[in-house]
């Protein structure tokens, strides 16, 4: 049996960056796109995400990220969810992130980088491609 409804997406900002103008605004491109979008706040531990995801029965969890942590933060929550048997659930992520460092993170489970300059189209049609079907 399939699943219904609309794409949950976790929205996340991990470790001590403080802004979130970025994630609000994807979090309500998702929303207006039909997404149901959980946006967990600033200041959130990898532990703290992942829990969030699997009690929210998220779809995918979206990251976003200007401190220069990305490497160590977004790896931890592919760990983490390894670890919970929740594989399933995508991580994409966004922000200030090197050239250099997106394939390293996608060969390592990250399966989308979005930079400074995509748009939220972009991004919603991402997730609708790449993300089971919402019925």
């Amino acid at each position: 049996m399939g699943v219904t409804g609309p794409i949950r997406v976790v929205v996340a900002k991990p470790g001590l960056d403080g802004h979130d103008r970025g994630a609000k605004v994807i979090a309500r491109a998702l929303r207006d796109a039909g997404m149901e979008v959980i946006y967990t706040g600033l200041h959130q531990t990898p532990e703290q995400i992942v829990d969030t995801a699997i009690q929210e029965d998220a779809d995918a969890i979206g990251l976003s990220i200007l401190s220069g942590a990305h490497n160590t933060l977004f790896v931890k929550v592919l760990e983490l969810l390894k670890e919970r048997d929740a594989e399933d659930i995508k991580v994409f992520g966004g922000g200030i992130i090197p050239d250099a460092d997106i394939a390293p993170l996608k060969e390592k489970g990250v399966a989308a980088i979005f930079t400074p300059g995509a748009t939220t189209a972009s991004i919603v049609d991402w997730i609708n491609a790449n993300v089971r079907v919402a019925a």
